[in-house]
């Protein structure tokens, strides 16, 4: 009973803050609301994408901006975004929409509230927070972003691992290196197996399986009428295979020679801090995370034959638009810059030149403690985030249990088949 009181305290928040009027229960009641709700991590709850709204914690508190200081546990750094993928989509016949994802979540957020592990926001869980929905809305659409965090790797520190390195290898010196760091600074492009092994893959895959299970339970519980359809996304990488050439020298200094910090704050400025031979592994990883998902998709399939489980592969969704992959970057490309903050002052870094290895140092520091400086970086922007909404309107569109490809043409127009 406490379980339900606080569910439907959470629901009256949620709802509340739109301005919509919660549907009272009764055996009179005619058919509910539809709705359509974000499940998962920062891909679909909107990180990158700005705009972010208050977030109902786990003792049911709404929590605005708590300031660049705060612990990054705050609820409100899930980062719900009102241009997040499930706002900006054409659902017709979808009268209301839920965004109840969490940057960094993993599979165990959800069914267990977040702050049950390490590093987790203090949320209740995603299950719970979709029960308190469903007492007012009969639920039709369940967009489910999940499977880039979980015990084995998460995309922050992926990413963080990559350029790191990038920056360490383009403002220390080889003398510096030896002298005085004994090697302790990798400075190594990143390899496939350095972002995650098949082993680890393969982990990550059985512990997503089990959180969709979770959520197909219970929809199955709760959905009004019984009938609904989940749609499984899947990731698109922020950065290309090959960065513009204009990204490949600066003062005749290559990223295979020591020291090129007029070509690291190059990069860094154009939102691409990484070695090229980091992109390649870095495709790996996006793709071993689309496999990720659809693994997880046929399990499930070959389980529920009858449940309409479907697949959105948003792989090649931005295509001719990443980071750095035209001039002019991060201008017109899809996804956010790697950005960071000297101190948790609000105002970002847009350029490196003229700093030296101790600035450099202290900022990287600011985003190790305070997270929430940083934590938008390579994730989908706005406009992004409406690109990702086409394809979520497609794969709704379309065929029950099926697996929609969503991909840009090079004139910028998507093609859903």
């Amino acid at each position: 009973m406490r379980l339900f009181q606080r569910a439907t305290a959470v629901v009256a928040l949620l709802v509340s803050a739109t301005g919509v009027q919660v549907v009272q229960g009764g055996p009179a009641q005619a058919a509910l609301p539809t709705a359509a709700v974000a499940l998962g991590d920062s891909f679909v709850s909107g990180e990158g994408a700005g705009n972010y709204q208050p977030v109902v914690d786990a003792a049911g508190t709404a929590q605005g901006f708590p300031g660049w200081s705060a612990a990054n546990s705050n609820a409100y750094f899930c980062h719900r975004s009102a241009n997040a993928s499930v706002f900006a989509a054409s659902l017709p016949g979808i009268q209301q929409r839920f965004n109840l994802a969490c940057s960094g979540a993993q599979p165990a957020d959800i069914a267990a509230p977040a702050s049950a592990r390490p590093e987790g926001r203090t949320v209740a869980s995603q299950l719970d927070q979709l029960r308190a929905v469903a007492q007012s809305y009969d639920i039709d659409v369940v967009l489910v972003g999940l499977g880039s965090n979980n015990t084995q790797f998460t995309f922050g520190d992926v990413a963080t691992l990559c350029a790191n390195r990038f920056i360490a290898d383009a403002w220390t010196g080889w003398w510096e290196f030896w002298a005085y760091l004994k090697g302790e600074v990798p400075q190594r492009p990143c390899t496939a197996s350095d972002l995650a092994t098949g082993a680890e893959v393969a982990a990550a895959t059985v512990e997503t399986t089990a959180a969709l299970r979770q959520i197909l339970d219970t929809l199955d519980q709760v959905d009004a009428d019984g009938s609904h359809q989940v749609i499984l996304q899947t990731y698109t990488n922020p950065l290309p295979s090959e960065l513009a050439s204009q990204y490949h020298e600066e003062d005749n200094r290559s990223d295979t020679r020591d020291k090129f910090r007029a070509l690291g704050a190059e990069r860094y400025a154009a939102g691409c801090p990484i070695h090229r031979a980091s992109l390649a592994p870095g495709q790996v990883f996006s793709e071993s995370l689309g496999s990720l998902v659809k693994n997880a998709r046929a399990t499930l399939a070959a389980e529920r034959p009858a449940a309409d489980v479907r697949v959105l592969d948003v792989q090649r969704a931005f295509d001719g638009a990443r980071l750095c992959e035209n001039p002019g970057s991060p201008g017109g490309a899809l996804a956010t810059p790697v950005r960071v903050q000297d101190g948790p002052s609000g105002t970002f870094i847009t350029s490196l030149s003229g700093w030296d290895k101790i600035g450099i140092q202290r900022a990287a520091n600011t985003c190790v403690t305070y997270f929430q400086t940083c934590q938008e970086s390579w994730h989908p922007n706005a406009a992004g985030h409406s690109v990702l909404g086409q394809c979520l309107a497609g794969a709704v569109a379309a065929a029950p249990r099926s697996v929609v490809t969503c991909a840009r043409n090079a004139n910028g127009s998507l093609t859903v088949s």
